[in-house]
């Protein structure tokens, strides 16, 4: 397999990648270098924060609504087809550990015309998946607020625009200050979102067990312990687990790749797996079937607050605003190095891949991850919820 994209563009030409020289400290390309500031702890903090979200926050609610308990063997089924996945990535990723993910597997072994596609929608999905995890940090921002009693007298919908778009720049601005202080607010929040779900479901599973009594209602939820419905709730989990393909972006930036990259990508899927498992088994012995259902998106907040009252709530609720935070500022990350990469091929403006030589991170790149961003996000209190948090 060629170092080089094979194919040419309309005009016949091919390519004209820009040599880059790999190593165990840096990327060395001809006018700076890409330094390996990320360890393990980096790359599982990307894996972590990226995929926690849905699976906890929203899923468990939806999930267990359909098909009570037997939701636990849908999250692992999810978390077995995403190992399987995390597996030949993880070896695609140490066989070639370069910035750009996807796109460099892509074009290197099917050509230029598929990685380019692959490429721009990383870019454009990427972007458009980090503008979401700001509305959402503003929108659990809002919750948080709400459920201590802090009333809001400015317009909701325009509080979650100012915040996501503050979110926006601060995250593009620290991850332009240099990869190794992102990796260090990821490092903190995804720290800080373990301890509170380690806690959480720790005290959950010993009601469970019937070690405390947290007055929870009586009755058991109505398990529909089926191949199809679980199957089913299965493919709608999956989604969950997507995360741990963004460390390969940043594979350029591992140290020891051959070593840390397999380990934060399938340690990743490991670790969120366990703990989906976990959520769904304590939200389906706290509430029934039905009263999943009827909580929905909103079932887990409806869970801490019956095991452990405001507290409870807001353990969720905070919760879920630091997993936004470390999805946003993994995928912004994410979405640069994938521009990074399809600019050294000179498959995008040369410009994009220059690398800032105070800071040694790809400032123009990151420009072009969070500038969209950034505009987006702006754009969302004309979003549905906004216009009903106005009326």
């Amino acid at each position: 397999m060629s170092d080089r994209p094979g194919g040419t563009n309309l005009q016949g030409e091919a390519p004209d990648a820009e040599p880059v020289v790999e190593t165990d400290e840096a990327t060395l390309t001809e006018d700076a270098e890409l330094e390996r500031t990320l360890g393990l702890t980096g790359g599982l903090a990307i894996g972590i924060g990226t995929m926690i979200g849905a699976g906890i926050f929203v899923f468990p609610g939806l999930a267990g609504g359909q098909i009570g308990t037997a939701a636990t063997v849908s999250f692992a089924i999810g978390g077995v087809v995403a190992l399987l996945v995390a597996l030949p990535t993880s070896e695609l990723a140490t066989a070639m550990p370069k910035s750009g993910g996807g796109y460099y597997f892509i074009s290197r072994g099917l050509g230029t015309l598929a990685g380019t596609i692959i490429g721009l929608s990383l870019w454009f999905g990427l972007v458009f998946a980090t503008a979401f995890y700001l509305v959402g940090l503003g929108f659990y921002a809002l919750d948080a607020l709400a459920e201590v009693g802090i009333t809001i007298v400015a317009s909701p919908g325009l509080i979650v625009s100012v915040i996501a778009v503050l979110a926006g720049i601060g995250f593009t601005v620290l991850n332009v200050t240099g990869t190794e202080n992102a990796a260090k607010l990821q490092n903190g929040i995804v720290a800080l979102l373990l301890s509170m779900l380690v806690a959480f479901l720790g005290f959950g599973l010993l009601e469970a067990f019937g070690f405390v009594d947290a007055g929870t209602p009586p009755g058991e939820a109505a398990d529909v312990w089926e191949v199809v419905p679980i199957m089913s709730v299965a493919a709608l989990v999956f989604t969950s687990y997507l995360g741990f393909a963004q460390v390969a972006t940043v594979a350029g930036e591992m140290k020891q790749p051959g070593r840390n990259l397999p380990l934060a990508m399938i340690g990743s899927v490991l670790i969120v797996t366990l703990l989906y498992v976990l959520t769904i088994f304590v939200a389906t012995d706290i509430f029934t079937q039905d009263r999943l259902l009827e909580a929905g998106e909103t079932a887990m907040v409806e869970v801490g607050r019956q095991l452990l009252g405001t507290p409870g709530a807001l353990v969720i609720i905070i919760g879920g605003l630091l997993a936004t935070m470390s999805s946003a500022n993994a995928s912004i990350l994410s979405t640069s190095r994938a521009i990074y990469g399809v600019s050294k091929d000179a498959l995008l403006p040369r410009g994009a891949s220059r690398i800032n030589l105070k800071y040694g991170t790809p400032h123009v790149a990151l420009g072009m991850a969070g500038g969209p961003v950034v505009v987006l996000a702006a754009s969302s209190c004309s979003c549905r919820r906004c216009q009903v948090l106005d009326q």
